[in-house]
């Protein structure tokens, strides 16, 4: 451990999260290629020659041409067919292969380019106000000694005016300064939290501002449409890996959508979880560092922001689906500050073995459902917009303004399109019917 200025421990540590993996791999089929032959000419049946029968030699040369023809291609088809069967690859498939690979790397070469100017490192320095100090947690004279920990995540500069969105937990409470690391090296010292949402939402996401960039230019990431991404687009994800800040890039596909995971923080001051939401899954490599990046497609769109990666270290990652943070973009890009919409409804994100569990009769939505603990954790908080509006334990929300609930569309992304204050209408499913709640959204009152 190495000591500050004022002879205070300082450690450092990366930022992530992790939970969870699985793989496979299918060996291809050998090719079978099949011939036909042609009958050979019936010899008996061809015409006497002598030497002076001219007409007769070239029937003869004629015949002897097409039959030699035949055995080549024969012969050629034959070599072909046990060199594919015996795994051999042909000069002609290895400059095909080497083709293709050449314009993939020269394809992510060129969304690293034009992507990573957008992307920067972030630097945080963390007040950790649980006592670690080796003589019984306390320091000189008996008192507790707090403890300064560093770290290291991504952001996204999402306008030129110095708007920056990361994670939340890159910048946790208890952040007592950032800096941003431009792509290009720079390094800017005067930065503030705009704000984060609160511990328990699941989406983690958090904006930063640059109050000055010194004169340097900068160039806002181009935003794409999650809800277009399928099961087997290729990305690549660009971040800051190991806290080295400088960007570094991996590329893979996305293998599923509508994840929710249990996430664990690997900072050493932290041992919290998160119960994150509505996630991308991909095995594009997501190191430590990387929380906060961008996630793009092959248009060099941001279509997710990384968040957390597989604890097995079996090339898992997840990320936040661009669109459950459009809302929120929108609002702190108009009014420069960060207010989260709130109902008051602690609810669990549906699915075929949830509802089986709860014998529902719907396997999309928000469920109600009945709190363990109703004095100390209301499934409806008291007096929350929620409970002003009516809404019930076993209330199934089913649409936000008309828009389902479902893998791609989770409650909360669907209400931070909205700003507190707004009035909305939520389907929901209340004892086998149907009835539609119209809501004021209020101000989350722990952001």
């Amino acid at each position: 451990m190495a000591e500050d200025k004022n002879g205070k421990g300082v450690k450092t540590s990366l930022e992530t999260l992790q939970p969870f993996s699985v793989s496979s791999a299918r060996r291809p089929n050998k090719r079978t290629v099949s011939f036909t032959i042609p009958p050979l000419p019936n010899m008996s049946s061809m015409p006497s020659f002598n030497k002076n029968n001219t007409s007769s030699k070239t029937g003869l040369l004629v015949v002897l041409f097409l039959l030699a023809t035949l055995l080549s291609g024969f012969a050629g088809g034959w070599i072909e067919s046990r060199m594919n069967q015996d795994g051999l690859v042909t000069t002609a498939s290895l400059s095909n292969q080497k083709q293709i690979v050449t314009s993939d790397s020269e394809l992510t070469s060129q969304i690293a380019k034009t992507v990573s100017p957008s992307v920067v490192s972030v630097n945080v320095n963390i007040t950790n106000n649980t006592p670690t100090s080796p003589v019984g947690g306390f320091g000189l004279f008996g008192f507790s000694q707090p403890e300064q920990e560093q770290a290291a995540g991504t952001g996204i500069i999402i306008s030129s005016k110095g708007i920056i969105m990361t994670n939340r937990h890159v910048v946790p409470d208890g952040t007592t300064s950032v800096s941003i690391t431009l792509s290009d090296g720079t390094e800017l010292k005067d930065v503030s939290v705009i704000g984060r949402t609160g511990a328990s939402d699941s989406l983690d996401v958090a904006f930063l501002k640059i109050n000055n960039t010194q004169g340097h230019k900068l160039i806002p990431a181009v935003l794409g449409n999650s809800s277009q991404v399928q099961i087997g687009n290729s990305v690549v994800a660009i971040g800051n890996a190991l806290g080295q800040f400088q960007n570094t890039v991996t590329s893979g596909i996305i293998s599923g959508y509508g994840r929710d995971i249990q996430a664990g923080s690997s900072s050493a001051s932290s041992s919290s979880t998160e119960n994150l939401e509505d996630l991308f899954q991909t095995d594009a490599a997501i190191n430590e560092g990387n929380s906060g990046g961008p996630l793009v497609n092959l248009n060099g769109q941001v279509i997710g922001m990384n968040t957390a990666t597989a604890a097995s270290g079996q090339s898992i990652g997840f990320a936040i689906p661009i669109n459950d943070v459009l809302g929120l973009i929108s609002q702190v890009l108009k009014t420069g500050k960060f207010s989260q919409p709130y109902i008051g409804v602690r609810y669990v994100p549906l699915t075929a073995d949830v509802s089986s569990e709860y014998n529902l009769s719907v396997t999309n939505g928000a469920f109600i459902a009945p709190s363990a603990d109703p004095i100390n954790n209301p499934s409806v908080v008291p007096s929350s917009p929620a409970a002003q509006a009516g809404l019930q334990e076993n209330d199934v929300i089913t649409q936000v303004n008309g828009t389902n609930i479902n893998q791609m569309n989770s409650l909360t992304s669907l209400l931070d399109n909205y700003l507190p204050g707004k009035n909305i209408t939520l389907t929901v499913l209340r004892g086998g019917h149907t009835i539609h709640v119209s809501v004021m959204l209020g101000t989350n009152p722990n952001p």
